[in-house]
Parts: C-alpha cells; sequence; structure tokens
C-alpha cells in the first residue's frame, strides 16, 4: 500500500472516507434512512482500515474506526449516557478471515497454534441495539446505542414490548444491563407497510427500519401499536457477573425470561463453527425475522477481559456476514426510464419473488450492455440478489439459451420521441432533447437558473415545480414570460407583492446574459463551466458557436478543426455540441429563448500580469476566497484555470491539503506557490488593489 499511494494522498483520502462514513452513520443511525448499501458501507470502513494500517500516524481524530453508531442529534426523545460503552463488532466476509479471527485470538493470549478455541455462535439478528438497565429487578431505563456513548431513552417505549419484562426474578445482581436487538418480523413488516399504505403513512424500506422508527417514537402509543420484538445476546454495567463463561451468562439472561436466539451454541473446534454457520445461513430464509451474519464471542470471561477492546470493538467478538440472498423469478417487462440527464435506464418488471425478507418487483437493468451480457428478453427465468441486502440485481439468466425474440432496446427517447445516442466509448444511451424532454425538464430548468449558469435568485426547485404543474414554464424562455403571470403568482399561497416584485426584478436584470453562462446554463453534455468560457472566448458570439457545431455535425472538417483547436476542446465536446443544435427540439427551445434575450459579445477583459497566458491550477483547500473566485481572478490576469496538472501547467496554487496535484507538479517540476503568494500575484497585477 505505501508503494502505490503518497502519504498525502493518503490523508486526503482518510479525511474524505471520515466524512462520507459519518454521513451515511447519520442516515442509518439517527434518521433510519441509510441511502447505501451495506455491502457499500462495509467497502468503505474497510477501505479506511487497510489505510489506517498502512499509514498509523494518519490516524485521524474523527476516524471511523474509533467512532460507534452515531451522535444524537436534536430529539423529542431524551438522551441517556452509557456507563458501559456500547460497542460495535468488527467484520469477517469469508471462512478464511474468521480463521485469521482464530489465530489472532491465539496469538494475543499466548495460545500454541492450533490450540481449541471456544467459541460461542449466535445468529445476527438485524434490528436496533438496545440496552435495558434493572436495578434491584425491577426496568428502571431503556436506551438505543446511539454513539455508543450517549443513546436515546426509550424507557415508555419498551414497556409496550412483551419480550422485556419489566420485573426480574428474586435473586438477581443489583445492578444488571441486559443488551440485545430491538427487532420486526418479516409478516409483521409486511403487515404494518400495507396498513401504512392504506391510510398514506410513511413506509419503511425494511424490517430493521421500521423497528427503529416504530422504537423512536415520542408518542409511546404509537409504538404500542407496533409489533415489536425483542431478544438478549449480552450484558453491560453489572453489579457482579453471576457466571464465568459467556454462555453461563446467557442462559442465565434466558432463565430470567429473555428470548436469546434459538441457534446460541458453543464450540472449541473451527470444523464445528464452519457447519454452525452454513446451517444457520441455509435456515436463513425460512426464518421469521431478518439476519445478516452470525456472531462468534471467546466463551470464557477472563479471556475477554484479558483480551479488551480497540478503540470501538472488542477483540474477543467478531461478525461472520452473509454473502447476499438470491430467489429466482420470471422477467415480465422491460421498461426504460429516462433520468435528469437524460440516460436511458432499462428496468426489468419482475414476478413478485420474496429475497431476504423484501418482495422485489423490479430490478435496475443499467444500461444496454448489461442487457446484452445477460442476454436478457422478456419472459426469461433469472436469479434475482439483493446486492448488500438492499438493492436488487440480475446475476444470472437461466433461459439465455431459449429461441426468444431479443429485446430491442430503443434508438427514441420514450418520453419525447427525440433521437437517443450513445456516444463513442460509452455505454449509455441519452436522449438528446435536453430542453424538451419531460423526462429533464424541470431539472433542466433547475440547472439554468442556478448559481453558476444565470443565477437567478427566487427561482429554487420547489417554485419551479410549482410553475411547471401549472403549466407556466415549460421551457427556459417561459422564465421570461413570468412577468405577464403577476396576477396569477400573487393568487398563489405564500406569495406577497414584494417576493413577486423581485422575482421578476431578479429575472429581469438577466435579459442581457453573460453568454459563457448561458452557453453552460444549456446543461449541454460535456460542456462545463471552464469549457463554456473557453467556447466563448474564441468564437465570442453565440450564433457563431452554432454555426461551428451545425457545420461539424454535417461533416464540415475546417468547422470541426477549428473548433478542436481551441485548448481544451476535444471530439467529445464538438459532438455534444452538434447533436444539441441537431435536434430541432433544442433549435426551437433555442430561438425561442433568444427572442427573449440578448446576450452581449463576450469578451474577457485582462490586465497585464506575469501569468498572462499561462496555465494555473488550484489545489487543496482556499481559504480567503472561493475556488470560484480564484479562477475568475485567473482569468482576470490573462491566465487559463485548468482542473488538472500536467506539462502545460506553468503555476500550481496549493492550500491546505494538496495531495496527488502538489505531488505530481514536483515530479514535473512546475512552479508552486500557496494561497498568500497568489494573492500577492493578484495584487501586483492590479496595482494593489
Amino acid at each position: 500500500m505505501p508503494g502505490e499511494i503518497s502519504e498525502a494522498e493518503a490523508a486526503n483520502e482518510l479525511m474524505r472516507l471520515a466524512r462520507q462514513i459519518a454521513h451515511h452513520d447519520r442516515l442509518y443511525h439517527a434518521e433510519d434512512s441509510p441511502e447505501i448499501t451495506d455491502a457499500e458501507y462495509d467497502a468503505l470502513v474497510r477501505r479506511n482500515a487497510e489505510l489506517e494500517a498502512a499509514f498509523p500516524h494518519l490516524v485521524r481524530a474523527d476516524s471511523p474506526s474509533r467512532k460507534v453508531g452515531h451522535a444524537i442529534a436534536a430529539s423529542p426523545l431524551g438522551k441517556v449516557t452509557h456507563e458501559v460503552r456500547m460497542m460495535s463488532l468488527d467484520n469477517a466476509f469469508s471462512d478464511e478471515e474468521l480463521r485469521e479471527f482464530v489465530d489472532r485470538v491465539r496469538r494475543f493470549l499466548n495460545l500454541e497454534p492450533g490450540a481449541p478455541v471456544e467459541l460461542t455462535a449466535e445468529d445476527k439478528i438485524d434490528g436496533l441495539s438496545c440496552s435495558l438497565r434493572y436495578e434491584n429487578g425491577r426496568l428502571v431505563r431503556a436506551a438505543t446505542r446511539g454513539d455508543g456513548q450517549v443513546g436515546e431513552d426509550v424507557t415508555a417505549n419498551v414497556a409496550h414490548i412483551a419480550d422485556i419484562p419489566q420485573i426480574l426474578p428474586a435473586g438477581v445482581p443489583e445492578v444488571f444491563e441486559v443488551r440485545g436487538e430491538i427487532y420486526m418480523e418479516k409478516e409483521a413488516f409486511t403487515a404494518l407497510n400495507a396498513a401504512q399504505h392504506e391510510v398514506g403513512g410513511k413506509l419503511f424500506a425494511n424490517p430493521r427500519n421500521a423497528a427503529a422508527g416504530s422504537l423512536r417514537q415520542k408518542d409511546a402509543s404509537v409504538t404500542a401499536k407496533r409489533p415489536l420484538r425483542f431478544w438478549a445476546h449480552g450484558w453491560g454495567a453489572v453489579s457482579e457477573e453471576p457466571a464465568d463463561t459467556q454462555v453461563g451468562m446467557m442462559r442465565l439472561i434466558e432463565s430470567w425470561g429473555f428470548p436469546v436466539s434459538p441457534f446460541f451454541a458453543c464450540f472449541d473446534r473451527g470444523f464445528d463453527h464452519v457447519l454452525h454457520y452454513r446451517r444457520i445461513e441455509a435456515a436463513r430464509p425460512d426464518l421469521p425475522y431478518e439476519i445478516d451474519g452470525v456472531v462468534y464471542k471467546v466463551n470464557r470471561l477472563d479471556l475477554q477481559r484479558r483480551m479488551g477492546f480497540v478503540a470501538k470493538a472488542p477483540r474477543w467478538a467478531i461478525a461472520r456476514k452473509f454473502p447476499a440472498e438470491r430467489a429466482e423469478t420470471i422477467v415480465q417487462g422491460i421498461d426504460i426510464q429516462v433520468g435528469r440527464t437524460g440516460k436511458l435506464t432499462p428496468v426489468g418488471r419482475l414476478a413478485p419473488v420474496l429475497v431476504g425478507g423484501v418482495t422485489v418487483t423490479n430490478v435496475t437493468l443499467h444500461n444496454r450492455d448489461e442487457i446484452a451480457r445477460l442476454g436478457l428478453r422478456v419472459g426469461d427465468r433469472v436469479v434475482i440478489q439483493r446486492a448488500g441486502d438492499v438493492i436488487p440485481q440480475v446475476v444470472e439468466n437461466l433461459t439465455r439459451d431459449e429461441p426468444r425474440a431479443p429485446f430491442l432496446f430503443p434508438d427514441h427517447c420514450p418520453e419525447c420521441q427525440s433521437e437517443a445516442v450513445a456516444e463513442e466509448g460509452e455505454v449509455d444511451v441519452r436522449c438528446t432533447a435536453g430542453l424538451i424532454c419531460p423526462a429533464q425538464r424541470t431539472q433542466r430548468l433547475e440547472h439554468f437558473v442556478s448559481r453558476k449558469a444565470l443565477d437567478i435568485e427566487g427561482l429554487g426547485e420547489k417554485t419551479i415545480a410549482q410553475f411547471f404543474a401549472l403549466g407556466w414554464l415549460e421551457s427556459p424562455a417561459d422564465i421570461y414570460r413570468l412577468r405577464q403571470r403577476r396576477s396569477d403568482i400573487l393568487s398563489l399561497e405564500g406569495w406577497q407583492d414584494k417576493s413577486v416584485d423581485n422575482l421578476l426584478a431578479a429575472i429581469e436584470a438577466k435579459r442581457a446574459p453573460d453568454a459563457a453562462r448561458l452557453l453552460f446554463a444549456l446543461g449541454i453534455r460535456h460542456v462545463g463551466e471552464v469549457t463554456a468560457r473557453d467556447l466563448m472566448k474564441h468564437v465570442h458570439e453565440l450564433p457563431a458557436l452554432r454555426d461551428l457545431a451545425t457545420r461539424a455535425h454535417a461533416g464540415d472538417a475546417e468547422a470541426a478543426g477549428e473548433l478542436t483547436a481551441i485548448d481544451g476542446i476535444g471530439p467529445s465536446v464538438v459532438e455534444a455540441l452538434g447533436d444539441f443544435f441537431h435536434e430541432p427540439h433544442n433549435v426551437a427551445v433555442w430561438e425561442d429563448l433568444l427572442s427573449e434575450i440578448t446576450p452581449p459579445r463576450y469578451e474577457v477583459k485582462t490586465v497585464a500580469s506575469r501569468v498572462a497566458g499561462k496555465t494555473v491550477v488550484f489545489t487543496g483547500k482556499l481559504e480567503t476566497m472561493s475556488r470560484d473566485e480564484a479562477k475568475a481572478q485567473a482569468e482576470r490576469l490573462g491566465a487559463k484555470a485548468a482542473g488538472s496538472v500536467s506539462a502545460k501547467t506553468d503555476l500550481l496554487v496549493a492550500g491546505p491539503g494538496a495531495g496527488s496535484k502538489l505531488k505530481k507538479a514536483a515530479e514535473l517540476g512546475i512552479e508552486t506557490t500557496d494561497e498568500a503568494g497568489w494573492a500577492a500575484i493578484v495584487a501586483e497585477a492590479l496595482g494593489g488593489g
């Protein structure tokens, strides 16, 4: 690893991983609304662990390896500080990784290679961790895990869960915290979602989310109506440990009235561990609840105490995760969906099939090439897998050799009938209509008025969606005709004279927009902010650009050559421009727009400077200005602001956190400076101001 990535690159990646993982922890633990799969999350965590192992001196104070769950944000429930931290578990994803865990236990305890190691094993239920504190045999507090140190007080809510006794038998320790998982069975989850659908309520993504959402209710009467279950898998703060093994403690907890995994067992031979894992994995589809692995723990408590903990997990325990579940079903249809960028995405409609406790009826087929790879057609029998137990995907076509008409991927957009093409070297097929396609229109309008495009204040996502639904906004030109609807807008809830006048004034102020911003605002593929400026510096007038692009599309080599001669403009940009202006719908929208606005000739006013005519790259964090402002300064000084370092780069401005670009500049012998140095260059060119 150290030879493959520099220290600076590792530090930057660790920073990004810390932010990403914290974001996903918040969504999963605090908001019960994950946006990535378990497998994708595990991959981020493993990458972070790899980098930290290779660069231990770079481990951050906010490292995910030091954290459990997520801090509790503002919540209607009270907060509880755990007396004994609630830890998470490290993961193993193969038999080999499980064997490595057992070998680590032996090495830590200084045991002979191959010496027996007693491990308990139990299925890992997919629920919400909860700690139940009993004092003198009476339940006094229940809390979620939260970030491991502080959780939410759910005492009133768990009172309605039948599996949780309120009073323990006589003779239990004075203080005893039972820890386990609150969960919802598959059938109960399906019934809850059906009831929610009938009343227009929130639908839950899976049983774990349903359990979390049901438990974390401010009104305990809501929780009381939800079919929640609990089972125990350990303990927290205790005044005494009445047994000296994991097995002994768990059997005592079970005798007090707490459900414990029916698969809970203890083994001292690795072969038995593997057999038990296979037994649980085989039973998984038929279990009434969701599980996602098997948890192994060193059985003897004295050995657990000797081994202790790493930052967020015990050394004496590990979770062996299951691979994704699979099932067979029939492809009943293939629909084409059009995304906001015009991408045509095929979606398979399936005969409903239960996979991992969730009924799957649709599956993304990604693109044209994926359909060809699978040989997929309507009527085929396929194997479905829930990747990371969340996102369904087709892994095998069982009937690809049967004679059946092939699926013909469309060459026109199903929404607007415009041409749909795949650029050379790309697999995605995209609708070329852009501005006119109804599937893309509102997103395109949002881009048109965004800060880096026309920058029209007052036209946000909700306003555009509202006006679009009313039929007032269908194309960019309609924005400039909103002044004719002043009284209509005033009649809408939430609008007053001042807000309407401010909106219309913001629109009128952009009747003569910057030509480069306007070109970027059109949302033409491959034409970003920098490319738009590079094009306009050369052609100056938008009609001239349309003429060149149209001629290039028709095969005029001279026009194509003139465009590709512009520094930074390649064949893909020329092709995208040609496709845009070749589409009649786009031309109609373009001409309609120009009937409302008059973009002036594009000229870049520069001042003499020592970077005039040179290429400047900015990297790292800029502290006194935004990256956009820095690039604008470079252009004003007659320089070109590029995004990557190459042999053509003349100056690199590096702020804190600069990584691979700084390293490459050093290798190429490129001049570098910091933000203060750049400010001095600007001040010198502008006469100190």
